[in-house]
């Protein structure tokens, strides 16, 4: 017998609908965890299906942090203006902003890099394995693997979720897909950090005194 605390719990932690949170924990036999899975699958499923649709709609995010050292604006799309207005839509947008601040992708998914930059990465990952002495047999499947850390740390939906580093930014947007019902897409992003690409000057404290002295 599922008791209806349980199914509130449920709700409360995956933000599915009553139903499914019961369907979910008769189906694991009232084991939490598994229940959990089990939403998130059917949430995966669910987001696979909508991610073809048109998301037009949307908001443009901001996020300032450290007294106005770093600032991102980051546009998300969704499928309709009143779901933009949703609370946790808005809730996403502010986390995929803070994301960016925090972990500086380049890109928003893999297909954007630029074909020639992916062979550089390539090259230079193949010259390393091969330094280390690695058999050239085995180097083209080192390359793969390391090629996806690259992935990981360029490309804003491949990284490892800062508030839940178990899963990617990408599964955490699934589950907002599952959660709305709509299909939502980051669509660019431009991040802004204080002083970057400026040649900063260079103080030394012991020339600087022996410059007062002198005088």
């Amino acid at each position: 017998m599922i008791s209806a605390s349980a199914v509130k719990e449920l709700r409360e932690k995956t933000g599915v609908g009553m139903m499914e949170c019961k369907k979910a924990l008769v189906e694991s036999n009232g084991d939490f965890a598994k229940a959990v899975d089990i939403l998130r699958e059917r949430g995966l499923a669910n987001a696979q299906k909508k991610s073809g649709r048109i998301a037009a709609e949307g908001v443009v995010g901001s996020y300032i942090h450290g007294g106005g050292r770093i600032g991102v604006l980051v546009e998300v799309n969704i499928e309709t203006d009143f779901a933009a207005k949703n609370e946790d839509f808005l809730a996403y947008v502010k986390d995929i902003a803070m994301q960016i601040a925090a972990s500086k992708p380049e890109y928003v998914r893999r297909e954007e890099i630029p074909a020639e930059i992916i062979e550089k990465e390539k090259a230079i990952l193949k010259s390393q394995a091969l330094n280390e002495g690695k058999p050239e047999k085995v180097v083209e499947k080192m390359i793969e693997g390391r090629i996806e850390k690259f992935y990981k740390q360029v490309c804003l939906l491949d990284q490892a979720y800062i508030r839940n580093p178990d899963i990617s930014v990408q599964q955490m947007t699934n589950e907002i897909i599952a959660k709305i019902g709509e299909n939502i897409s980051v669509r660019r992003f431009t991040r802004y950090e204080m002083g970057e690409g400026l040649q900063k000057r260079e103080e030394n404290f012991a020339d600087e005194v022996a410059k007062q002295i002198s005088k």
